[in-house]
Parts: structure tokens; sequence; C-alpha cells
């Protein structure tokens, strides 16, 4: 059943307050989404007891909606970034979704802290050269900053070599993350649309 006037007012409303919501991009996206969601509405409202308040009840209010299609462009802004910053914001957002989300929100803070962690001991080592290193004894084999006692029987094995093993390996950690990262997230967009779709009952 087509919408009538008043419905057709409704949604004309709810276009006008979800257009006015959304981010800053060019006209032509800005009208490209709004006809998206204006076209799934009526679709829907034509359907065998359609009815436009459940519709828009369903896709939540307008400003939530275009909240979440920004959240989603910054989603796909980091599928395509090698910034570390873009990337967490990103995948805050996931985490922000349920546990997968946060479980890979929590990889990505593990594997810049590591890579970044590495790279800073490189740093240091001009710095500190009797305290950081690559310390081996007894059951122990760590990276990093150490401040061995006459009876630690620990000892640094790389001597200055330390700086450049350090610096590469933590800067392999942070291309690791960020590759696997940008990969998982181009993947996930091509399973799951973001934005309107996640909005019209599919999974994200």
């Amino acid at each position: 059943m087509n919408p009538s006037k008043e419905q057709e007012l409704q949604i004309d409303n709810y276009l006008s307050k979800f257009r006015a919501c959304l981010p800053a991009m060019s006209v032509a996206d800005r009208e490209e989404i709004v006809r998206e969601i204006s076209v799934h509405i009526r679709e829907s409202a034509q359907e065998p007891n359609g009815s436009v308040d459940r519709i828009l009840l369903r896709l939540g209010p307008a400003e939530a909606l275009a909240s979440q299609y920004e959240q989603d462009r910054l989603i796909q802004r980091a599928s395509r970034s090698v910034s570390p910053l873009l990337i967490l914001r990103a995948t805050l957002e996931l985490g922000k979704r349920g546990a997968q989300g946060f479980a890979v929100f929590f990889g990505v803070i593990i594997g810049y802290a590591l890579g970044g962690g590495l790279v800073l001991t490189a740093i240091l080592k001009p710095i500190f050269p009797r305290q950081t290193g690559l310390w081996i004894g007894p059951g122990v084999f760590d990276f990093g900053v150490h401040f061995p006692s006459p009876a630690d029987p620990v000892h640094e094995v790389l001597g200055w070599w330390y700086i450049p093993v350090a610096f590469w390996l933590g800067a392999f950690f942070v291309w690791l993350t960020t590759y696997g990262i940008r990969r998982f997230l181009r993947r996930s967009r091509q399973h799951a649309p973001l934005f309107a779709r996640a909005q019209m009952g599919m999974v994200v």
C-alpha cells in the first residue's frame, strides 16, 4: 500500500532531519544516502501490513541514524588508511558494537603497544645503554629496560645491535597490526555493507 499524504509528510520530515544531521560531505554523496533511505522506507511501506511508523521506529531517530553513518564512514576511511590514530578510533567504534569488535580493538592496542614499545626502547638505548637491551638468563628472554643487580643472573646480549633490531622489529609489529586491521575492515565491508543496511536488519 502506498503511503498516504500524512505518511509522506512523516517520511519527508524524517529525511529532512536525517539530511541535516549527516556529517560534512559532497551534496551528491549526501543526496545519494538520503535517496537510499527514502527508497527503503517507501518500498517497505508497500509490503503487506507495511507501517511507516514501524519502519521509522526500526531505523531509529534520524539523529542516531546519521551518527551511525558517521561512525561507519570513519571505519571505511580507516580501512584505506595507514594512520594508527585513525585505525584506533575506528576500532574503538567497533568495540562499542559487541564482543568481536572489542576483541579487534584490544588486538590493535596490543599490536601498537608492542611495536611502539620496541621502538621506544631503541630510542632509549643510547640514553640508558646498560639498562636497555635483550636480556637473557635462567628462564628469562626479555626485550626492554632492565636494572640488573650484581647478583642478577641475566645479561644483555645484543649490545649496540639492539637499536636496529628493536627498531625494525617494532616497526614490523606496527606494520603488521595496521595491515591486518585494514584487511579485516575491508573484508567486513564486503561481507556486510555498513550504515543503512545494518540499520535495516543486516548484521555489520
